[in-house]
């Protein structure tokens, strides 16, 4: 039974740890998708092209998407409660987490490609925004999995 014990108490403390990292992101999916729910009905809208629309778009789903994912570790908490199942509770809400973060990652990159491009050019935007893409999934995914792919 100790061990029974001491496997709640891991699972209990995985699961504030989960929900702590989420107060943490979702702050930031929030202000972002109020920007691009603005954006549209901005004054300089009229003069945003093809390529800048796009950006928007993806960016604009991409946030939506992130929010969803980001969400749903909440929400699973909420219908799951009292459930004893929260290693399932976990696990699925480590993989939302981890793709929301994808998704808001690729919005973020997306905006910056849409600022830059808008501001300055094209090419300002792209380099930009790969250079976003190289921060965001190597701080974000690629450092984590190196060092684990390290360890073996």
């Amino acid at each position: 039974m100790p061990d029974q014990k001491k496997s709640d108490e891991d699972l209990d403390r995985e699961l504030i740890e989960l929900l702590n990292e989420l107060r943490v992101a979702l702050p930031g999916v929030q202000v972002l998708f109020a920007f691009l729910l603005a954006v549209p009905f901005a004054n300089g809208w009229k003069k945003v092209d093809g390529s800048e629309k796009a950006a928007f778009f993806v960016a604009f789903l991409a946030t939506a998407v992130a929010s969803a994912l980001l969400i749903a570790p909440s929400a699973f908490h909420r219908l799951e409660w009292r459930s004893h199942d929260k290693e399932h509770l976990l696990a699925i809400s480590n993989r939302f987490t981890i793709a929301g973060m994808a998704f808001l990652a690729t919005a973020i990159c997306a905006v910056v490609f849409l600022i830059a491009d808008y501001i300055y050019n094209p090419i300002a935007g792209m380099v930009l925004s790969a250079l976003a893409i190289v921060l965001y999934g190597g701080l974000w995914y690629v450092l984590q999995l190196a060092r684990r792919a390290r360890r073996g």
